[in-house]
């Protein structure tokens, strides 16, 4: 049976969740998008209609207060929350699930508002309360996090006794010809390339300086990139998922251009989230920013070229002979657009969480309690991403080769 879905967030992923669900009526009977302002989702419901042909209800609401999210879920008496609101109110919408008795998905885990700092602990805190309550809580299913956990259950699950090693790269072949602008959120994606990286090795976890490490790999459909080692959240779960793992990385390209704003921005103290006096004012300089920048909503016309996610994972099979899988897929920004009005970005996260909560609808992979999508079986998962706009790739490759500081 269809079921009732409430999407919070009205951004670009919120935009391409709006769309996807609408293409399954099979699944999603009802949608529901919500947003601090209204006036995005009505614009989102007026694509979807002219593009799906079905109506999508839309409202207001604060993610930030319980007391309203309680109140929108009991007048819409959803099924599930997908929610790809801001990481800040990841808890605020798990207390209002709880509240209300509604399952949850989401698509970065929870970070305070006041630290750059991202963990899945305070979210795996709620593992009890959720069991306990009947409900699942399914944590990170976009793509990095989410199909990268996928993919490294597949290799598992289909090629590995054990799994060694892990590569996460993520390129952004894209070019929206404007002097500096960010994909996602601008707050969270400056705040998440400027701290300090980290990669787990051995049990334990190295810490390294922002963009400390690069390697140039050639992407298929994009070239040779730049890439740098970065910390990324699918990495702390999947560090404890894995059995036999030795070694996790995260990498992520960035072009010269690109990294030249974001030395001044850091020069110029506009990365900081710290509270600063401004007539009269507290101010937060990172959240000036993201309002100075472009909206990455507003990218998609403008943007073309291709994404390129994936895992290089190597590890061992039958009597211990070491081998290495290659799994990946691209994304062209353009053909994005065309079916969602969104770019790549927006769409490789938005796809993702539609999967997921198609799987949740169709109890495929319903359980109470909190999970990360590497303890879901990926086999659904991987057929739905072929059938619903993510094809993957899935070849023998070689490791890639040990890092070298940057010169």
């Amino acid at each position: 049976m269809a079921k009732k879905v409430l999407i919070i967030g009205a951004g670009g992923v919120g935009r391409v969740v709006a769309h996807k669900c609408a293409e399954y009526p099979e699944v999603f009977s009802d949608i529901t998008l919500a947003s601090r302002t209204k006036s995005k989702c009505d614009a989102i419901a007026v694509d979807v209609k002219a593009k799906t042909g079905r109506e999508i209800h839309t409202a207001q609401v604060d993610a930030d207060r319980v007391p309203e999210l309680v109140a929108l879920i009991r007048e819409v008496k959803p099924f599930m929350i997908i929610n790809v609101a801001l990481p800040y109110q990841d808890l605020t919408i798990m207390d209002a699930c709880l509240e209300t008795g509604v399952h949850y998905l989401d698509t970065a885990n929870y970070e305070p508002k006041d630290e750059a700092k991202f963990e899945y602990k305070w979210q795996w805190a709620y593992q009890d309360r959720f069991r306990e309550a009947g409900l699942m809580a399914l944590l990170g299913s976009g793509f990095d996090p989410g199909v990268t956990n996928v993919f490294c259950a597949h290799a598992l699950k289909h090629h590995f006794d054990e799994i060694h090693t892990v590569d996460i790269l993520d390129c952004n072949g894209g070019d929206h010809g404007l002097p500096f602008a960010t994909n996602f959120n601008p707050e969270i994606n400056i705040r998440e390339i400027t701290q300090n990286g980290r990669y787990w090795e051995n049990g334990h976890w190295v810490e390294t300086k922002p963009m400390q490490y690069r390697r140039t790999f050639d992407f298929e459909g994009v070239g040779k990139k730049n890439m740098y080692l970065l910390y990324h959240e699918e990495m702390e779960s999947l560090c404890r998922n894995l059995p036999g793992l030795k070694r996790i990385r995260f990498w992520m390209t960035f072009g010269e251009s690109y990294l030249k704003h974001l030395e001044v921005i850091h020069n110029l103290g506009l990365d900081s989230i710290e509270p600063i006096e401004f007539e009269g004012h507290k101010i937060v300089p990172l959240q000036f920013l993201k309002a100075l920048l472009p909206d990455p909503a507003s990218l998609g016309p403008r943007t073309k070229g291709k994404t390129n996610i994936g895992c290089i994972v190597t590890g061992t099979k039958g009597g211990g002979k070491p081998f290495t899988r290659y799994i990946y897929n691209i994304c062209d920004h353009q053909e994005a657009y065309r079916e969602t009005g969104a770019q790549a970005v927006s769409y490789t996260t938005g796809v993702p969480a539609m999967i997921g909560a198609k799987l949740m609808c169709e109890s495929t992979w319903l359980e109470s309690g909190v999970w990360n999508m590497e303890q879901r079986d990926p086999d659904p998962f991987m057929r739905d991403l072929n059938a619903c706009g993510l094809p993957w790739k899935d070849i023998e490759f070689k490791p890639l080769d040990e890092v070298a500081p940057q010169q």
